[in-house]
């Protein structure tokens, strides 16, 4: 059945290049296509345009600036390269084209096989171990610095370092840093630094480039020769994006040669304002001791005095020892002396004549004693004779029936102590202080009226 020419839609072109477009993305995923740069174009958008090339045909190609800013590579006429892109259409133009996702030089592929193995690797040998890194010196003295001596990044490095700290010293050992011979080289200039171990810090630095023209710095032999280094060593090798094997060896990776410098030096104006602070303090401190030290020295000027004073005051000592001298011995005679009159006062004392005298003087001293001794023993047994009759006196029960008391009893003869236990018609006996009474009981009340 054949469609009649009536009955068929008419596209619009946009909606043609749209349909066009949709079924291109569709049925072409992202593809790896090679070829030679051609018509390479960079306008101000940051976009990149050039058309990929080989030997029988071409298609446009299109990098925008979101992708193209990380790149590596620097797109020219000629390079030959690989992209990884997604096929479309442009609808404006209806030019078949590829939109590159990532950019690489021919043969990158296999440098970065290469470069991966490398590193896993010499990672398995522990080669890459946090704890191997060296720490950099705080307060270096002498940089060297392993780099091309025509290279911008020699440059760079020694204007961060005049800048930040022109006290250090720069030996530079300038070495290949692309091609064959750039790895031996670099080996070579660390084995050297390395034997004349006057440098407190190495710093192995080039600029940017690509993949190839960095591949020195990731050989095996010179990833070894850094960690074999005994003095630290510091990469700053291409860009930010760019790591290296040499990168992941060294004792500090910085991001760029700059970064390298200032990583290695103190900044001066922060350490300038500390470093002044600590000279006031210093010129304090010398000052105060400068003012002590003269303090002393008029101290000393002061006791420093003739040797005829000195004389003098040994003469005045002298006498004053011959004076002591014979005030002690006097007083050693005068002691002596009264040592002599207690001996012979002793010895008078034990003569028996003088011994009886005293005997018996002391006999009528001691009958004296006895005698008020025993006069006082008399007194106080009298006084406390007086005392105890009066006591009994005051405890005799006559004495309180004198006041006017009287002691009740019934028949039985027990005391009545309350109303209570009596009861009317009972008989009882009444002891007054002189004599008794018989009587009866006519009425009790409990309570005292």
């Amino acid at each position: 059945m054949r469609i009649s020419e009536e009955s068929m839609p008419v596209l619009s072109v946009s909606a043609l290049n749209s349909t066009a477009r949709e079924i291109i993305e569709g049925n072409f995923p992202l593809l790896r296509v090679e070829g030679e740069i051609s018509n390479f174009s960079a306008p101000g958008s940051g976009h990149w345009y050039f058309s990929l090339k080989d030997s029988r045909a071409q298609v446009r190609c299109a990098m925008f600036r979101q992708r193209n800013l990380y790149s590596r590579v620097q797109p020219r006429n000629g390079l030959q390269i690989q992209v990884l892109a997604q096929p479309t259409l442009y609808e404006g133009r209806g030019e078949f084209q590829l939109i590159i996702e990532q950019l690489q030089e021919s043969g990158e592929g296999d440098l970065q096989a290469r470069f991966l193995a490398l590193k896993e690797k010499l990672a398995a040998e522990g080669l890459f171990e946090a704890h191997l890194k060296r720490p950099l010196p705080t307060w270096p003295q002498r940089v060297a610095v392993i780099t091309s001596a025509t290279g911008a990044a020699l440059h760079d490095i020694r204007a961060t370092l005049a800048r930040r700290w022109p006290l250090l010293s720069v030996l530079v050992y300038p070495v290949l840093v692309q091609g064959d011979q750039a790895a031996g080289q670099i080996v070579e200039a660390l084995g050297r630094a390395n034997a004349r171990s006057t440098e407190d810090v190495l710093i192995l630095a080039r600029g940017g480039g690509s993949t190839e023209d960095l591949w020195c710095f990731n050989e095996e032999m010179v990833a070894r020769a850094i960690r074999a280094s005994r003095i630290p060593v510091v990469t700053g090798i291409g860009h930010e994006i760019d790591f290296t094997i040499a990168d992941f060896a060294s004792d500090l990776r910085a991001a760029t040669p700059t970064a390298a410098a200032e990583a290695v030096s103190p900044d001066r104006n922060e350490w300038l304002p500390k470093v002044q602070a600590q000279h006031y303090q210093l010129e304090k401190l010398m000052l105060r001791k400068m003012q002590d030290e003269s303090q002393r020295l008029d101290f000393l000027q002061i006791r420093l005095r003739h040797p005829g004073e000195g004389l003098d005051a040994a003469q005045r000592r002298l006498q004053l020892a011959r004076e002591n001298l014979t005030r002690a011995m006097a007083l050693q005679l005068s002691s002596q002396a009264q040592q002599l009159a207690y001996l012979q006062e002793r010895r008078a004392r034990q003569d028996p004549g003088q011994r009886l005298q005293i005997l018996e003087k002391q006999l009528r001293q001691s009958q004296k004693n006895l005698g008020t001794v025993m006069l006082n023993i008399l007194q106080r047994a009298d006084l406390r004779q007086q005392q105890s009759t009066s006591a009994l006196r005051l405890l005799d029960p006559l004495a309180v029936l004198q006041r006017g008391f009287a002691v009740i009893r019934d028949t039985s003869g027990r005391v009545i102590f309350e109303s209570q236990s009596t009861h009317p018609g009972e008989q009882l006996v009444a002891t007054l202080a002189r004599g008794r009474i018989h009587c009866e009981v006519t009425r009790s009340d409990p309570e005292n009226p």
